[in-house]
């Protein structure tokens, strides 16, 4: 499983750059994108993401202030580091299937929303309780309750 984000503790199934690396990654990409200047597939994702959340376009303007602020105690949602970090990881994770399932759960809860983006919020939820869920217990996360998450909410209303 692929995790790419902030505030996340070491576990053998994730990547775990620092906060100031997330955040100068992020700024990095903005900053180029907005110039216009070619980027790497995953830079370009990224961007895309950044595209669909013009609210966060100052911090992400601000690199000297994004670094200042780490370890600053920030609600999740409104925390932009971390929520791109959690598109682009819902979004590798499709994009390698893995866990296993987890590309068709967020397809037929695309397919039921009818927007991709909504639908990734709502993974989000079901990503960050695993993780929460998975720190709390001090076991690896659980893939299987996690596209199960997925699936309930693309088979409800």
């Amino acid at each position: 499983m692929v995790i790419v984000g902030e505030n996340m503790q070491d576990n053998a199934f994730m990547f775990n750059p620092s906060q100031a690396d997330v955040r100068r990654f992020f700024c990095s990409v903005f900053a180029r994108h907005r110039q216009g200047q070619p980027l790497e597939a995953i830079e370009a994702l990224a961007a895309r993401w950044m595209d669909e959340h013009p609210e966060h376009h100052a911090e992400l303007g601000d690199l000297e202030t994004a670094l200042a602020r780490v370890g600053e105690a920030v609600e999740p949602d409104r925390n932009p580091f971390l929520h791109l970090s959690m598109h682009l990881s819902i979004s590798e994770q499709c994009s390698i299937d893995q866990p296993p399932g987890i590309r068709q759960a967020v397809e037929l809860l695309t397919a039921r929303r009818g927007d991709l983006h909504a639908a990734h919020h709502e993974v989000m939820e079901c990503l960050g309780r695993m993780v929460w869920e998975s720190q709390r217990s001090g076991r690896p996360p659980d893939g299987h309750a996690y596209i199960e998450a997925v699936r309930q909410r693309a088979t409800r209303d």
